[in-house]
């Protein structure tokens, strides 16, 4: 659990890191889970369809126990309390000496979730983030964080689908790298803003970003969502549970998988469409 000194600095920063998470046996069997993944894809999951790179937790069990990991758990305990769901998970993979980038960006903005003060995303590394691999680069919140105007830039090489970025001015000083060793995590909140640079490694940069819930958050918009259940109750009961997978792959999950991910896809575009109203209400 985190002490009462560490969650006081995620208050006041907006993140955490790093923490260690997964024994060398449990980071082995997540990359050799990966790579029997990739296989049946029949390419890497960052250069195939979005929809593999979400919510993998659906159709992969140790994808599964890996967002149910309990070092993860408690740390996200400490921050949102003992009822916790995972909102959505992305695969954020950057190959050796490749131009994929983020940039600078908050997690709320295209998710819709109320409050959105209470989303934490647990950044899990399966190989070394460092800065040279291009870990995320994060700035700190001051503790006073705000929504930021967005746009959906669809920026070449971005590793976010909507390759969105913020388009209002902001003081980039004293940013942080968020170098995080493999089979260890970070933690940050959703209004953190953070970027993060090309991979000039000799390595593959491979994270899952786990976006973590309080169960009594909600929806803004009109698309019911899946969630899983990760510890506690769904207290909320604002969206639909999703069921631990029959098995890798197993072709009812895979099937379940294809619902979540639409909602998910609808409700993100819906999102998009809320975002930028609001401050095309706030300009006019």
């Amino acid at each position: 659990m985190l002490t009462e000194s560490q969650i006081k600095r995620y208050q006041r920063d907006g993140y955490l890191f790093p923490f260690p998470a997964l024994s060398a046996a449990e980071l082995a069997e997540c990359n050799d889970g990966l790579a029997r993944f990739e296989h049946w894809l029949g390419r890497p999951v960052n250069q195939g369809d979005f929809r593999w790179r979400s919510a993998s937790y659906v159709f992969l069990p140790w994808v599964d126990a890996l967002v149910r990991h309990p070092r993860i758990l408690d740390a996200v305990e400490g921050l949102i309390g003992p009822d916790i769901l995972v909102y959505t998970a992305t695969w954020f993979i950057k190959e050796a000496h490749s131009p994929a980038f983020a940039a600078w960006h908050q997690d709320a903005t295209y998710f819709g979730l109320m409050p959105n003060d209470q989303h934490v995303t647990a950044w899990i590394a399966l190989t070394d983030a460092s800065a040279e691999a291009g870990c995320m680069e994060v700035v700190c919140s001051g503790g006073r964080p705000r929504q930021m105007r967005h746009a959906a830039l669809r920026l070449a090489n971005s590793i976010n689908g909507a390759g969105q970025a913020i388009v209002e001015p902001f003081e980039e000083g004293g940013a942080a790298m968020m170098e995080v060793p493999a089979g260890s995590f970070s933690l940050h909140h959703t209004l953190c803003r953070h970027r993060s640079a090309p991979n000039r490694a000799d390595h593959r940069r491979v994270g899952l970003g786990i976006s973590y819930i309080p169960a009594h958050c909600r929806l803004t918009g009109s698309v019911r969502m899946y969630a899983r259940l990760v510890r506690g109750e769904n207290t909320g009961g604002h969206f639909d549970s999703i069921p631990a997978p029959e098995g890798e792959l197993d072709p009812a999950a895979l099937e379940r998988h294809e619902r979540v991910y639409g909602r998910y896809r609808d409700n993100y575009a819906e999102q998009v469409a809320a975002h930028e109203q609001q401050f095309a209400d706030v300009a006019g």
